[in-house]
């Protein structure tokens, strides 16, 4: 499925003072996450506690969208097939890591 999947994902994420816009570009099972703003064909808004909760593969994105704890707006499939991607890894979105620390410039 992810071997055909083609869509932009722009992520805002909310820690209460500032929101940080993040995209990640799904391209026929290559993943590609920017700082960038892109034009999105789905777009997630949510908090930092619970984005980084469903990365890790602690929570789930779908149960949290039914409990209006993260808001989608246009394609929601992208969004499952992002946390197929993601759950138990580090976060993608790690605040300036170096590429020393695990970090990737791009």
């Amino acid at each position: 499925m992810l071997r055909k999947a083609t869509g932009v994902l722009s992520f805002d994420i909310s820690d209460g003072a500032s929101t940080a816009h993040w995209s990640v570009v799904l391209k026929k099972g290559d993943v590609l996450v920017s700082r960038a703003h892109d034009e999105a064909d789905c777009v997630v808004t949510t908090d930092r506690p619970l984005f980084d909760g469903i990365v890790r593969g602690e929570k789930n994105a779908m149960a949290a969208v039914l409990r209006g704890e993260v808001a989608v707006e246009g394609d929601t499939e992208l969004l499952v097939l992002f946390q197929r991607v993601s759950p138990g890894r580090p976060s993608l979105f790690a605040a300036e890591k170096s590429p020393s620390q695990g970090g990737r410039h791009e």
